[in-house]
């Protein structure tokens, strides 16, 4: 067999031996970012990083300005309220109402460090609030690092590969896996990390009417929030808006963060934007653990969140207000902004499909899947950990869709850091990869 490798077999197993991984194929984000600056290092060739979901657009400068008359104002001297800057909680309402045409009151829009920070406190809150009901729902593929904070606070979770389930399949799958009365959380991103599928109206109906009739709370990850490009979206106090659970129940909880839609990840800024309804239930549960008033809303704030962050920085809550106030006045067009992912998907697809690829999920309900942040890839009969430590000979780095939740065999791409002068080089070791790895059209 020919080899048109740019690493050779021995290299990267003497990386990944010298990283002490001790399963490459099924190696976390972090792993694989290891061994691809680690052989980039050794060797200054350049890897095409298709692995970490990391930003690959420049920070908002309005928030950048906006953090910086925070810091000059002298306001950071003091603690941050528990519940958040009064500014920005004004702020994400109104931008709930502008951009997702739901009504959620200030006082439930509450800013975390992060979206993993609003999902840690979600979880606990939300599995903690009823007896017996104290597992978590994933509609799969997701996050993989959202189960990893269930295996820290020693929650169980079920889960299920939503592919051969669209549509009202959906209602059989989850329905007898809601009927337990166990399941306390329902958990999904919309667009998808890492399949970029995205939920329509007529399964959000179905979810958010089993969370009623079982008494769960939807989690909803909207991290990519307005990026379904296929839509005109993102226009302030006009239809159309995303599709959201947040019309079809109460229980939710929408998971907001800047680090997308603002390319402002490295500042740790989210919101977790709770239904009033939800917020304001009363739980006795809740208030008999923290001998609080047991009100969802205030236990999530003081209770869980404020013991594992002490509040957000304040900083940093005044420039995400900013950037909302100025998307709701129309003067940042976040969408035309990051509009640039779904043209690097396009073009990396052709690539990869020119080359014997296959995408792996490749339709929503009524329509093919568009074009965004993450697409998935197949290649013949490899399964997704062969194909990912394959990739990595030839200079590309991805991670397998099994660490995701996912059954389906294949990779997950991620175009953040894509260039334009990697495109060539992307084709050249790709040509090489189906040269070294014929398979049938």
């Amino acid at each position: 067999m020919a080899d048109n490798k740019v690493f050779t077999r021995e290299l990267v197993a003497e990386t990944v031996g010298e990283l002490n991984i001790a399963d490459l194929e099924n190696a976390t984000i972090g792993e694989i970012l290891l061994v691809a600056s680690a052989l980039e290092r050794k060797t200054g060739i350049p890897f095409i990083r298709m692995d970490q979901g990391s930003p690959g657009l420049p920070p908002n400068k309005i928030g950048i300005e906006a953090e910086k008359e925070a810091l000059d104002s002298g306001i950071v001297s003091q603690y941050p309220a528990a519940a958040g800057v009064a500014e920005l909680k004004e702020q994400a309402s109104r931008f709930v109402r502008a951009f997702i045409d739901v009504e959620i009151s200030p006082e439930a829009c509450i800013p975390t460090t992060g979206g993993v920070a609003a999902s840690f406190a979600s979880f606990i809150a939300a599995t903690q609030r009823l007896e017996g009901k104290d597992k978590v729902l994933f509609i799969d593929p997701g996050f993989p690092i959202q189960k990893s904070q269930l295996k820290i606070l020693g929650i169980e979770w079920v889960s299920f590969d939503i592919h051969d389930f669209r549509g009202e399949r959906l209602r059989a799958k989850m329905e007898p896996l809601m009927r337990s009365g166990e399941i306390a959380a329902i958990v999904y991103s919309n667009p998808n990390n890492p399949a970029w599928i995205c939920l329509e109206d007529s399964e959000l109906k179905i979810i958010g009417e089993l969370a009623d009739r079982y008494d769960a709370v939807v989690m909803e990850d909207m991290a990519y929030f307005c990026m379904d490009f296929r839509r005109d979206l993102g226009r302030p106090f006009e239809p159309p808006y995303p599709p959201t659970v947040a019309r079809y129940t109460d229980n939710y909880i929408l998971l907001l963060s800047s680090s997308k839609i603002f390319s402002y990840a490295g500042q740790r800024i989210a919101l977790a934007c709770i239904s009033d309804a939800l917020f304001n239930r009363h739980y006795e549960n809740l208030a008999r653990r923290y001998g609080d008033s047991g009100i969802f809303g205030q236990t999530f704030i003081a209770s869980i969140l404020y013991m594992i962050t002490s509040g957000c920085t304040t900083s940093t809550q005044f420039a995400y207000a900013r950037m909302l106030k100025e998307a709701c006045d129309g003067r940042i067009d976040f969408v035309a902004d990051t509009r640039i992912y779904a043209e690097r998907a396009e073009r990396m697809k052709q690539i990869f499909r020119e080359n014997g690829f296959r995408i792996v999920y490749d339709r929503d309900v009524s329509r093919q899947v568009g074009d965004g942040f993450f697409f998935t890839l197949g290649y013949g009969e490899m399964s997704g950990g062969e194909l990912l430590r394959e990739l990595l000979h030839y200079g590309v780095s991805c991670i397998s869709l099994a660490t995701t939740g996912s059954e389906q065999q294949g990779i997950r791409a991620c175009t953040s850091r894509m260039k334009e002068e990697l495109y060539p080089l992307l084709r050249e070791r790709m040509e090489g990869f189906r040269r070294d790895h014929p398979v049938e059209e």
